[in-house]
Parts: structure tokens; sequence; C-alpha cells
């Protein structure tokens, strides 16, 4: 069959899930394809959908828009201005990556919205950029030779469990646990033996992570959410945007005292 390889795909990340999660919990939906594919995948568990962002920023909207292609409670919580600025001393924690700093933020609201709702483990979908080239610096780099995207590859993938590490960290109080099939040594393994061209195809391949929206469409799910293009979370939900407008007037206080 000509779709073996996307099938053997959703096994693996089947198999993964099934292993990972031992009890009800609800998936971080922004409504892209990963996370699509993890509500597809997670579909007979009884799980609910949760997303955060502002009001009318692209998460929001589009995640409200498909939640019904999902036979699962869906939960939203609209970040408000004043509530990023009450998080602002608190959200450096430490290191200064920007992304991981947002990536704090998002998953600090994500798990508080778990919290409201009696939800004691959310899963995630990270992971899936990194292993498939989701990102746009992988078609930046692409003339720079497969090993160097090979080696990128598990630089990302070694980053992102460092900066889940962190998120753990910084919602620990909460009581919510995060898990990320993903990003399991098995699964991190098996994604290294898919052949790169299945994850992209050029310099000038804005897609990317083909095997992995061919699976979801075989999965079920609709055409249109297997290949939308989507930013990451922290762009989606409106956090980047509204947080370098925090930072930029905290400079300016800093710069005229």
């Amino acid at each position: 069959m000509a779709d073996t390889s996307e099938r053997i795909l959703l096994e693996h990340i089947s198999r993964t899930v099934d292993n990972t999660i031992a009890e009800p919990a609800a998936i971080a939906f922004s409504g892209g394809v990963d996370s699509a594919l993890m509500a597809q995948v997670c579909g007979q568990k009884g799980m609910a959908l949760l997303t955060i962002g502002f009001e009318n920023s692209h998460d929001i909207v589009y995640a409200k828009e498909i939640s019904d292609t999902f036979e699962m409670p869906h939960y939203t919580h609209i970040i408000t201005d004043t509530e990023l600025e009450s998080l602002y001393d608190d959200i450096r924690f430490g290191f200064e990556s920007i992304s991981w700093q947002e990536n704090c933020i998002a998953f600090y609201f994500i798990a508080h919205l778990a919290r409201a709702n009696d939800i004691d483990t959310v899963v995630t979908a990270n992971g899936i950029d990194e292993l498939f080239c989701g990102y746009d610096l992988y078609r930046r780099m692409y003339s720079s030779g497969e090993q160097a995207i090979l080696d990128m590859i598990q630089e990302k993938t070694i980053s992102e469990i460092a900066m889940i590490q962190n998120i753990r960290h910084t919602i620990r109080d909460t009581g919510v646990q995060f898990v990320q099939p993903l990003l399991q040594s098995r699964f991190i393994d098996y994604a290294g033996t898919i052949p790169l061209h299945e994850k992209i195809r050029g310099k000038d391949d804005s897609i990317r992570k083909h095997i992995v929206r061919r699976a979801a469409e075989i999965s079920g799910l609709p055409h249109d959410i297997c290949w939308k293009r989507k930013k990451a979370m922290q762009y989606g939900s409106g956090i980047h945007r509204s947080l370098r407008r925090i930072r930029n007037a905290h400079s300016r206080r800093r710069s005229v005292l």
C-alpha cells in the first residue's frame, strides 16, 4: 500500500500515547495539525481539549472553529493584558531564551485552565516540529546539506526536552502534570529512521512535516486541518506580540529612570 509509512507512523504515535498516558487527561489544543492529530489519536480516551489565547487570536478563533471535529469537551481561556502584565516579573524564570519564556507562559495558562476544570494531566504534541522539520529554520538551512539538518534535529530535540523541564518547574504549584508522548526516547529513535525527504523537500518547502500531514489525513482528519500552515503556539495565541509590547514598555521606563 502506498500509505504504509503513514500508517506505521500512526501506529507508533498511538502506541506511544497508550504507553505514556495512564489516566484521563486533556490535550493542549491550538488547532494545528500536531495537536489535532494528537486529539484524533486520543479521541476514544474520554479526553478534553484546552485552548488559550488572547481574544480574537488565531488559536482561539480557529480552535473553536474546528473543535466540533472532535467529540470532546473544549475549554478555552481568554488571556488579558492585565493577566500577562501581572505575570511579567515572574516569567523570566532564570533563563534568557525568549521562546522558552513565551512557552512557559502559554503552558502556565494551560495548566490553570486544566486545574479550573479539575484536570490533572495535559498531553501535548511537543516534538513533532523538532523531529519532522516543522520549523521554518529547517527550510532556511536546507542548502547546508542533510547532515546539518540532522544535527539541527538533534539539537532542537534536546533543547525542547530541556524546555519542558522548565515548564514543569514553572507550573509545579498547580499540581497539573504535562506529558509529551512524542518526546519519549523510543519515538525519537523511530522518527530518526524516517527519510528526510518525508519531512522536508527543499529550501522553498513552506509546508514541511509531509508524512505527519499525510498520516493525519489518513487518520480521518479533514484535509484543510492537515495541510493548513500555522505558527507556533506563542505566536498563534498572541502571547509573543503582547509580551513584546510589555517588554518594550518596561525598557522605556528603565531608560527614563
